[in-house]
């Protein structure tokens, strides 16, 4: 019987769980769909994880259970390392990559007057809001960031 140099992903999972115990299938297939891993498939729709899939699935997790990243980071850093670049080379956190990530207005550090009192302090007949919306313009889109004032 010939042997294959690939696993299944059952046999994957099974390869990963001591070392990052809350893997699951459904992870390992949240990660394909959101392109992070490809593993090449079989004629009947199977998947086939080579080494060098194990190993990115790996990093992918170390660096999500050691380094907090989200998934876009890892993503990014993956695509780097790919390219070249050297993704971990550059730690320095980088600015604003796009013009709409900053505040329409700087947030000023002071919480908006409670409900029902103005900024002086004393009773108002017309409530205030318990938070500040400052609208932000992206490149394509319209989005509405929250600042949230918990007493």
């Amino acid at each position: 019987m010939p042997t294959r140099n690939y696993q299944s992903i059952g046999e994957v999972l099974v390869s990963v769980k001591t070392e990052f115990p809350d893997i699951t299938i459904s992870k390992i297939r949240f990660l394909e769909a959101e392109g992070l891993i490809t593993p090449e498939r079989t004629p009947s729709g199977y998947r086939k994880f080579y080494e060098q899939d194990v190993e990115r699935l790996k990093s992918i997790l170390k660096m999500q259970r050691d380094e907090y990243l989200p998934l876009k980071v890892i993503k990014e850093r993956l695509l780097r390392q790919e390219s070249g670049d050297g993704g971990e080379a550059s730690e320095a956190p980088a600015e604003a990559e796009e013009p709409g990530d900053e505040l329409a207005e700087p947030p000023t550090g002071r919480c908006p007057p409670r409900r029902g009192w103005n900024a002086s302090g004393s009773r108002s007949s017309r409530p205030t809001a318990w938070f500040a919306r400052t609208a932000r313009r992206a490149p394509s889109t319209t989005t509405a960031t929250t600042t949230w004032c918990f007493r």
